[in-house]
């Protein structure tokens, strides 16, 4: 059973960091993708960044230079990480992960993320 689980998320003041991570296991397939999705309050979901099994990075360019996504693999469990600087009312969300493979598409239950003074 694949299992996807966000961890990292909460309340942080306009500027500060945060670092999400998404453990996604319970699968076999070695080539996939990692996707990291918001959804604000009464917005559609978006998507931030994605990581392949290569290390091939995408970030959109409402985060770029702001937001970094990274990976790790460790046996059977594949880690990515989500740093996000300078942050800004408007990254307030859920951030979800999504991980893809030959499998199937397999989401976490997000993690709430909320910038507030």
């Amino acid at each position: 059973q694949v299992r996807v689980v966000e961890s990292g998320g909460g309340l942080v003041q306009p500027g500060g960091s945060l670092r999400l991570s998404c453990a996604a296991s319970g699968t076999i397939f070695k080539i996939y993708t990692m996707y990291w999705y918001r959804q604000a309050a009464g917005k559609q979901r978006e998507l931030v960044a994605n990581i392949n099994n290569s290390g091939s990075t995408n970030v959109a360019d409402s985060v770029k230079g702001r937001f970094t996504i990274s990976g790790a693999n460790a046996k059977n469990t594949v880690t990515v990480y989500l740093q996000m600087n300078s942050l800004k009312f408007e990254d307030t969300a859920v951030y979800y992960c999504k991980r893809e493979d030959y499998g199937g598409s397999y989401w976490g239950q997000g993690t709430q993320v909320t910038v507030s003074s």
